[in-house]
């Protein structure tokens, strides 16, 4: 009579999840019991086979791998974070040394032109009657053009509409602009609004990227009255 492999009884066999679990909450277990390491194999994409130690390393390569990327982005966002701030922080001390609305005015457009790289920059100055320097509209004209980006009196990003861009940033440049950062001057009363514009659509997008720029409005909104009082600025 032949003999018969032996089956195992039901109870006897261990579902996968079951031993899945078992080696989780156990990932000593093969140290106490190395020698099934040896009898251990996994298939390749091609087919082959690797121990379980290769495949172990070579998993632990691969998400070695993938931290120090994320580790190496982190590291360049904070680099870029660090010359932003360096950068902001000049402009900050540059327009608090300002002796008139001239040096103010110039320092600012010319640290966001030059030191910040923007390629279309935008200071407005809000008063019934025209400034000595810079551009300068009235309350009126202001609300008109874009008294909807200026109603919640905080700093916004994104795309703007074609007639708000050409107000901003003047007619020939708007067709340019693909996206903009744009921060209110409000202190104690509206005293113009600041934008910074990029060809880039992408580049200041929605509620993104006005962190930086909110500082140098709340700055420049606070200074600005030192040599505006024969200004009327506009509540």
């Amino acid at each position: 009579m032949t003999d018969q492999p032996q089956v195992p009884a039901p109870a006897e066999v261990l579902e996968a999840s079951a031993v899945a679990d078992f080696l989780a909450a156990n990932p000593a277990f093969f140290e106490q019991h190395e020698e099934l390491l040896t009898q251990l194999r996994l298939p390749h994409q091609r087919g082959d086979t690797v121990s379980l130690v290769e495949r172990q390393m070579t998993l632990l390569r691969d998400r070695n791998g993938e931290m120090r990327q994320r580790l190496s982005h982190l590291m360049e966002v904070a680099r870029d974070n660090d010359r932003l701030f360096e950068k902001t922080r000049r402009l900050i001390l540059a327009m608090l040394d300002a002796a008139s609305l001239d040096e103010l005015v110039i320092s600012v457009e010319d640290s966001l032109r030059e030191d910040f790289q923007v390629p279309f920059v935008s200071l407005i100055l809000f008063n019934d009657i025209p400034a000595p320097v810079g551009r300068s509209v009235t309350s009126g004209e202001a609300q008109q053009a874009i008294g909807g980006l200026l109603s919640e009196g905080k700093s916004l990003s994104g795309a703007l509409r074609e007639h708000e861009l050409a107000f901003l940033f003047g007619s020939d440049q708007a067709s340019q602009v693909g996206s903009t950062a744009l921060v209110p001057l409000l202190h104690q009363g509206l005293h113009g609004v600041l934008a910074i514009g990029s060809r880039d659509p992408a580049h200041y997008k929605s509620s993104v990227g006005t962190l930086f720029l909110s500082h140098i409005g709340e700055v420049l909104s606070r200074v600005l009255p030192r040599y505006t009082g024969a200004l009327r600025s506009v509540r």
